[in-house]
């Protein structure tokens, strides 16, 4: 199992950094057909993957991705009520086929998957985002590995013991202070090409740091979705790993407050 899951998280990193290295409409399709699967396998938590909702919802998926690349909506706000009335007008039309819960988690799985994993490319094509982007995985990835260590060293007081036993606080903290310093370390070793200050090494430490706390509640977050609905993984597409939502549900997190917060934060 353990070799399983190494070689998965192998190949799981040389596809993050071709895909991210090349960015452009590379990146954006590939983020397009991680979101479609993600989607698909949240979906099937509310067995809507196959329905008229779900299709909805892959469409919605589509439009959104391709106006990244080409922009042809005039206010983000018309896609979020298109799509609302679309998934109301999916709902009444087969009512009583369809329960609330799955009409919600229709329109709720769009931005959840879809849109907060589309702030890796918008994080990617800002200035500097080359450099940048990365810190969303150290934040996710990166912290996670050092709280595991420190979990598996010193933890004592369990954080979540209904959500996730085995993570403690003491993990927790160290997830925090492994990102800042992870990210730290990586500021120093760009620090020429990416023009960085003292100043700027501690505000992108400060932002990793933020990143890691929100990373921790976007794992949570999906362990309670899997624990309402009493499953253990989201799919078998990652050997090891479990499926798309298992691996990147810290990153979904991440994605957004990286993006906004480099957005904020550095001129």
């Amino acid at each position: 199992m353990f070799r399983t899951r190494l070689l998965s998280g192998i190949v799981l990193v040389a596809a993050a950094l071709l895909l991210i290295i090349t960015g452009g409409t590379v990146l954006l399709t590939g983020l397009y057909a991680i979101s479609l699967i993600g989607l698909f396998e949240l979906y099937r938590v509310f067995h809507i993957e196959n329905s008229s909702l779900g299709i909805t919802g892959y469409l919605a998926v589509t439009v959104y991705y391709a106006d990244l690349g080409i922009s042809f909506i005039p206010e983000k706000e018309m896609f979020v009520l298109g799509f609302l009335i679309l998934v109301m007008a999916a709902y009444v039309i087969k009512f009583p086929e369809y329960h609330a819960e799955q009409v919600f988690a229709c329109f709720t799985g769009v931005f959840y998957v879809a849109v907060m994993l589309s702030c890796i490319y918008q994080t990617r094509i800002m200035a500097g985002g080359a450099y940048i982007v990365w810190l969303i995985f150290l934040c996710s990835w990166g912290s996670d590995t050092c709280a595991y260590c420190v979990g598996v060293l010193i933890g004592k007081h369990k954080m979540a013991p209904k959500l996730s036993p085995k993570k403690s606080v003491e993990g927790a903290v160290g997830g925090i202070l492994g990102a800042a310093l992870l990210t730290i370390l990586y500021s120093l070793v760009l620090k020429k090409q990416m023009n960085l200050t003292p100043e700027y090494i501690l505000i992108l430490a400060g932002i990793s740091a933020a990143g890691a706390v929100i990373s921790m509640i976007g794992d949570l977050a999906a362990s309670a979705v899997k624990r309402n609905y009493n499953i253990k993984d989201y799919g078998k597409l990652i050997p090891g790993h479990g499926g798309i939502l298992d691996r990147f549900d810290s990153v979904i997190f991440t994605s957004p407050m990286i993006y906004y917060l480099a957005q904020s934060l550095i001129r």
